[in-house]
């Protein structure tokens, strides 16, 4: 498989719930890259990734990794995968130790020695039970188990919940060693887009259970733009070429997906920027009907 391939390509995938709906999701994951899966808590950014990773039954849909359909080549294509989440899938009885003669027969690529590092890098002891540790210790954990078996696939599930600043930071560095080799990937899942920001290639935005869209980052930057202006500039047209407003008593704020419409529209008249991921998914999020300061 060459860079550009895609590792994973989601064809109409969808899950229904008796309160929750993820709408049918086609679109693929780039080889050695990064992608960024983001959106507000309850944006269906958790359930995608359990459907990819055979740990939900898809509604409709389906899912291709490496070129092989899931479940079917299961045990095949999950050797070749790194799992990190914010929720803790392991024997929480075990030591560090026991759960680890656990998991490293599973992957033939197992490295001892690689794992002993990630322990004494992340401070954890063999012998320590998971119970005992605390939410970030687990992660640091979870994160030790993916990353000593040479992985070509990473796939994280909101990994910096729980972190310190101090570890977010050395986390994003390590992730972007990782990808220095161009054959492996990631998908990284996340609130946080300040987390994005630094090591992202490609954005996938969800919300309300729907995939909005998925682009590179610089084509998103390039795209999207953040309006400044007075109130006396929102009229009806105005208004409906903003995905969201933000009004005040001294003017308003408001993202629009066609910087070269907006800059028509508004002319000299408003402040023009790029924004930022946050600015993307709060105005995305809280639509035209706007918040009012």
């Amino acid at each position: 498989m060459n860079q550009d391939e895609n590792v994973i390509e989601l064809d109409g995938l969808s899950k229904s719930y008796s309160r929750f709906r993820l709408e049918p999701v086609t679109m693929s994951f780039k080889q050695g890259y990064i992608t960024g899966l983001v959106g507000p808590n309850g944006a269906g950014k958790s359930t995608l990734i359990k459907l990819i990773m055979g740990m939900a039954v898809p509604s409709s849909g389906g899912v291709k990794i490496f070129g092989r359909r899931m479940p079917e080549r299961e045990l095949e294509i999950k050797e070749r995968i790194g799992y990190v989440s914010d929720e803790c899938h392991y024997y929480e009885h075990l030591s560090i130790g026991a759960m680890k003669n656990v998991l490293a027969p599973f992957y033939s690529r197992w490295d001892e020695k690689q794992y002993s590092q990630l322990l004494e890098r992340f401070e954890l002891h063999p012998k320590s039970k998971i119970r005992s540790l605390s939410k970030g210790m687990k992660m640091k954990l979870s994160l030790a188990f993916a990353l000593s078996h040479h992985a070509d696939l990473l796939i994280m599930d909101e990994p910096t919940a729980g972190l310190d600043p101090v570890f977010r930071r050395e986390l994003l560095d390590m992730l972007a060693d990782f990808i220095q080799d161009d054959t492996r990937t990631i998908i990284f899942s996340t609130h946080v887009t300040t987390d994005l920001d630094r090591i992202a290639d490609y954005i996938a935005f969800m919300n309300k259970g729907s995939l909005v869209f998925c682009d590179s980052k610089e084509e998103i930057f390039e795209r999207y733009a953040l309006v400044k202006a007075d109130n006396s500039l929102l009229d009806r047209d105005t208004r409906g070429a903003l995905l969201g407003i933000r009004e005040t008593s001294v003017g308003f704020e408001g993202l629009s997906a066609d910087r070269k419409e907006a800059e028509r529209l508004f002319g000299g008249f408003a402040h023009i920027e790029t924004p930022t991921l946050e600015d993307i998914m709060f105005y995305t999020a809280k639509g035209r009907s706007g918040a009012h300061v």
